[in-house]
């Protein structure tokens, strides 16, 4: 069987060679890595999705933007060239497409759904358009304006317009397609809990005719009769200490919890380990008797699911906030350019070795990245695992870095690592994998450690700017920059991190820590 094709509900079989007892209460693999069988499973996930969002977005500014080219090309052909006023066709043109992309909007046109079905998107795309039309020409009669408009104009627009937005659909459709059938344009959900509610959400979830849920496997610690080897087809993968690195290598978007509400120690202890992950976390509530209010609800079709966490920075606020990485960033290498070009000579001519030097960090969703500085130590005495902390007067560091660390200078190429995608400009700062204090890694030190790798790390963060920065040479400095990264997490806007963007060349004048 080719990892390619490999489905779930195929790896019981081979699941089968496992023992019960490697799944017990106690976790004996709490800590371990995910089974080969589960590897297998991850790896058909392992491509990014698509996210419906982008998608739904382009094509609304897609076809607004398109009907006003429709309606503007139409214009310069038929009416520039008869002396009719350009500004009421304007108005008009800016009037229909805002309306026909709120009435497609109302018709449910920008479900990732509906947009799987051509003949379904192009329905409502078309009376969006109509209906739109239909206002205008209220407007018209009753503002008494529509003698000022030529008719051949509104006809064409509403002809080639209703073109346009079918033509793009079809496309749309067809892309659609095929994101759908190579897995990429579904969410990839885990389920965390077995036994029969377990398998009742899956026949409920798998009823609708239509869903973008993708269930990739069940993760549960229990081994009795409450939480069998294989439920509605579909294997348990593992327990719930593994559940973590397989919603890493998998690319997980969500994970359901299917304990109920009376089971409040095990939920609380499951999520005290899950909500580290940058998912979306759900409580199945289809199966318990306790009722909220409707609104206390999210519904997949007609299941009812509590939201315990979201991904932060999602959907929109993602966009927004790459599109003010990239901008600041740019504007960063064009004015620190001169900084940067007299820092590389400068260390090139006190010590041999390259200018550049890149360390092995933990980045988003704890995945490894090479973050890029200026060289501060001597070449010989590099330590890119940052075994030893640099100290005050550390022999390993040149003159020249020593002044770079203490102005945050060396830390200006990471520019390149945010323009990559890899970092953000602002963001909890990326730690060495080997970051420790007196011998003890910083992710035992603090609970909830890599709830910090939730979000992209940043070139400067909320808890630099607040003076936790430079040698941790005690627990409580690392338990106040992860309470700092946690609070900018949850707190996060673009007008927070234009504000410590501002403040962070002021902040870095205090070097006490600085080494």
């Amino acid at each position: 069987m080719s990892v390619d094709n490999i489905d779930p509900k195929q790896v019981f079989s081979a699941r089968r060679e496992h023992s019960a007892e490697e799944y017990s209460e106690k976790g004996k693999l709490q800590n371990e890595k995910v089974t080969e069988i589960a590897k297998q499973v991850a790896a058909q996930f392992a491509t990014d999705s698509v996210a419906p969002y982008l998608i739904t977005g382009i094509i609304r500014i897609a076809e607004f933007f398109g009907l006003l080219l429709v309606a503007y090309i139409i214009h310069q052909i038929h009416v520039a060239t008869s002396g009719m006023p350009v500004d009421i066709y304007i108005y008009a043109s800016l009037i229909g497409s805002f309306l026909t992309v709120s009435f497609i909007q109302a018709l449910d046109g920008y479900n990732i759904i509906s947009l799987r079905s051509f003949v379904a998107q192009s329905s409502k795309v078309v009376t969006g358009f109509a209906l739109a039309m239909l206002v205008l020409m209220a407007i018209g009669v009753f503002g008494k304006i529509a003698a000022e408009f030529s008719r051949i104009w509104f006809a064409a627009w509403f002809v080639f317009g209703i073109l346009y937005l079918v033509s793009l659909r079809a496309a749309v459709s067809l892309y659609v397609k095929r994101r759908t059938f190579d897995g990429r344009l579904e969410r990839r959900a885990v389920i965390v809990g077995g036994g029969e509610p377990a398998a009742e959400l899956i026949r409920s979830l798998e009823a609708r005719d239509a869903t973008d849920i993708r269930i990739c496997g069940i993760f549960d610690d229990r081994t009795d009769k409450r939480s069998p080897q294989i439920v509605a087809g579909y294997p348990k993968l593992g327990n719930v200490g593994q559940l973590v690195e397989f919603a890493r290598l998998a690319k997980i978007n969500m994970l359901i919890v299917t304990l109920p509400l009376s089971a409040e120690n095990r939920v609380l202890q499951l999520l005290k380990k899950l909500w580290v992950l940058p998912v979306d976390i759900r409580l199945s509530a289809h199966t318990n008797k306790l009722r909220f209010r409707p609104r206390s609800y999210s519904y997949e079709g007609s299941v009812p699911f509590l939201d315990l966490f979201d991904k932060p920075i999602a959907d929109w606020d993602a966009v927004m906030k790459r599109a003010f990485d990239i901008v600041f960033s740019v504007a960063g290498v064009i004015l620190f350019s001169p900084v940067m070009i007299a820092t590389m000579i400068a260390i090139r001519l006190e010590s041999k070795g390259p200018v550049i030097f890149r360390q092995k960090r933990f980045g988003f969703n704890n995945e490894v990245v090479n973050v890029l500085k200026f060289r501060s130590m001597y070449h010989e005495m590099a330590d890119p695992e940052a075994k030893t902390v640099v100290t005050k007067n550390d022999v390993r560091v040149t003159r020249v870095g020593r002044f770079i660390r203490k102005t945050s200078i060396d830390e200006l190429p990471q520019l390149f690592n945010v323009l990559s995608g890899k970092l953000s400009l602002v963001g909890p700062r990326p730690h060495a994998m080997n970051a420790h204090t007196k011998n003890q890694l910083w992710d035992d030190v603090v609970d909830g450690y890599f709830a910090r790798h939730k979000v992209k790390p940043g070139v400067t963060g909320w808890a630099q700017i607040n003076g936790w920065r430079g040698e941790v040479d005690n627990d409580e400095k690392i338990r106040q920059r992860v309470n700092h990264d946690l609070y900018y997490i949850e707190n996060w806007s673009l007008l927070f991190d234009l504000y410590i963007v501002i403040i962070t060349p002021i902040k870095l004048m205090k070097t006490e820590y600085a080494y």
